[in-house]
């Protein structure tokens, strides 16, 4: 285990050892405890309300009716001017090829 030395305000030293003593550990304890669960916090999934996710979606609807639509020749110029990238690895020239089909497949067909 590594040390750390670390300059606290009087008042927060305090609290820290009145929250340490409530628990009944050390102020060494409660501290890593504090930092461990602030941490973990980076990597909890956070739940989100329903009220939210309706406002999410409401701004993402007037996102996309904002933007427009973009004609095939827009999105056949963009196209032709994107960067080509190696494949990752793992993919294989058969799964490259059936995901080309899959994309052609989609694409519109009444010149727009």
């Amino acid at each position: 285990m590594s040390q750390l030395v670390l300059e606290l305000p009087a008042t927060l030293q305090q609290q820290l050892e009145t929250l340490a003593q409530n628990e009944g550990v050390s102020l060494s304890h409660y501290i890593t405890f504090a930092l461990t669960r602030q941490a973990m916090q980076a990597y909890t999934v956070q739940a989100v309300s329903e009220n939210e996710i309706s406002q999410q979606r409401m701004a993402f609807s007037a996102l996309l009716q904002n933007l427009g639509r973009a004609s095939f020749a827009e999105i056949e110029q963009v196209m032709q001017e994107r960067e080509t990238v190696t494949p990752e690895a793992g993919l294989t020239p058969e799964i490259v090829k059936r995901m080309r089909e899959r994309i052609a497949s989609q694409q519109p067909s009444n010149g727009r």
